[in-house]
């Protein structure tokens, strides 16, 4: 079980924030941090010793898929184990995607994607995604905002025949976000010409895990990123694109923020670190295995994803965490378009991108708080409730050992799945402790994730940052943006 203790003191750290990183103790009461000094009193509190670590706030990983039904079967991952194995790698917040079927209401999604997540034993929130078109979604999408905390909707602009937004649903519903203060995010590649490269690939007798990424080439990505960018552009909405895999991508984004449109990105600690050379594995497990969408890409892009994060114009990390194991992607044994999309690594985002970014001297510190929790809770409303360490923020924290290592490895993970696709990578930095709203879940290795004990976290619509879009929106078309 997690300490019962009511106060704890975290003493003899260095506090690493977003802006700066100094010296100070952490006195951690009710699930809240109360105080951050010099020296605090420890009276009748536990007390960590963090000499010569780092005090950050836990990340926040904004893309993660616990329990999610897709391609005819289930996650290995649930709610429980899945924010448990992501307590043991420092992460304490997770916002997953309630996905409803074709013409399923939003609501009744919603509240099933609830009851799932009962079992959390981070905190966690959601982005509901909208997969069709009609007055009643455009009504739950009101609903959804203004008394259920959520602010982002999400559009899938792939998987033809099944999730895929259509133009007209992706402009309907982007509309009714910039009304309702929230942010319309997607899944970036043109599921049209997925669907062709698919079948031409397979017709020329590319039927294994290698024919993925011939499928998916950056332009497919590259189309529908600067497609969705223009289409937030007409409508003066905010846009935020998810799991960002290519340069080409990264460069749509870059241009629009530099003509002053409000785009945001999102990059996964795979992408940063895998190449697609995984996908002609010998071993079929192997390479199935790596199948996700978009597919791990080639170094160049790798290094053009850095840039993005090191200027700013890519603002987050996350996953993508959605864990199938080899039975399930052997469906596809005979035909690479029928395996389960997904790979895991909540558990080890934290760690690689320290390794691979504060190591190298890609980011400083403070940039990593900045991508692995702080610009999430700013892009998605929730700061500096989550995302810092300040008096009154949720006492949400890592522990950091700059100095420790660890080699990661599918035998020593938490989460469910069967592979890691980090296998054999040992990272230097890595979590000693982490606390979920003041109670230590992880310590020196030991996991003491509750179930249930994750609550669900509101998101409130964005206000006054939103009302100048909506003027100038309004001003454009009058008939566009309804007030």
């Amino acid at each position: 079980m997690g300490s019962t203790t009511s106060s704890v003191v975290i003493r003899g750290g260095t506090v690493v924030n977003a802006d700066r990183a100094f010296r100070a103790d952490v006195l951690c009461q009710d699930g809240l941090v109360v105080q951050v000094a010099e020296t605090v009193s420890s009276e009748g509190a536990q007390v960590i010793d963090a000499g010569g670590q780092l005090v950050m706030p836990g990340g926040i990983d904004p893309h993660t898929h616990m329990q999610l039904p897709f391609m005819g079967t289930t996650t290995m991952d649930d709610f429980y184990s899945g924010t448990a194995a992501a307590l043991a790698g420092g992460t304490t917040s997770i916002i997953d995607f309630v996905i409803p079927d074709p013409k399923e209401p939003l609501m009744d999604a919603y509240r099933k994607w609830r009851g799932w997540a009962e079992k959390a034993a981070s905190d966690y929130s959601f982005h509901v995604a909208v997969t069709w078109w009609d007055e009643s979604v455009k009504r739950d999408m009101g609903t959804l905002v203004k008394e259920e905390g959520v602010n982002s909707f999400k559009h899938f602009m792939a998987y033809k025949n099944a999730i895929m937004c259509d133009d007209e649903t992706l402009v309907s519903s982007f509309k009714r976000s910039l009304e309702l203060g929230a942010m319309p995010t997607v899944h970036a590649e043109n599921g049209e010409l997925v669907f062709l490269l698919q079948a031409d690939v397979k017709a020329r007798g590319v039927l294994g895990p290698e024919g993925h990424p011939l499928s998916r080439p950056p332009a497919v990505e590259a189309e529908a990123a600067q497609r969705a960018i223009a289409i937030a552009d007409v409508l003066n909405v905010p846009i935020y694109v998810v799991h960002v895999s290519c340069a080409e991508s990264a460069s749509a984004i870059a241009r629009a923020r530099a003509n002053g449109q409000r785009v945001f990105g999102e990059v996964l600690a795979g992408h940063l670190t895998v190449d697609e050379s995984v996908y002609r594995h010998k071993d079929f497990a192997v390479a199935a295995a790596h199948v996700m969408s978009p597919p791990f890409r080639n170094k160049l892009n790798q290094e053009a994803l850095w840039h993005g994060l090191q200027s700013g114009h890519l603002h987050t990390t996350a996953t993508d965490h959605c864990t199938f194991c080899a039975e399930q992607k052997a469906a596809g044994k005979d035909d690479f378009s029928k395996i389960p999309n997904g790979c895991g690594g909540v558990e080890e985002r934290m760690a690689v991108i320290w390794d691979e970014g504060v190591n190298t001297g890609r980011l400083t510190p403070s940039e990593f708080v900045a991508v692995t929790s702080a610009n999430a809770a700013k892009l998605f409303n929730i700061y500096p409730r989550k995302g810092c360490v300040a008096p009154g923020s949720d006492a949400d924290l890592v522990v950091w050992d700059p100095a420790g290592t660890k080699t990661l490895s599918v035998k020593t993970q938490k989460s469910l799945g069967d592979f890691n696709i980090f296998e054999g990578r040992t990272v230097t930095g890595i979590p000693t402790h982490t606390l979920s709203r003041g109670r230590i879940v992880f310590a020196l290795g030991d996991l003491r994730a509750v179930r249930g004990a994750g609550q669900y976290v509101k998101r409130p619509p964005f206000g006054p940052q939103f009302d100048a879009l909506q003027r100038k929106a309004t001003q454009q078309a009058p008939q566009a943006v309804p007030r």
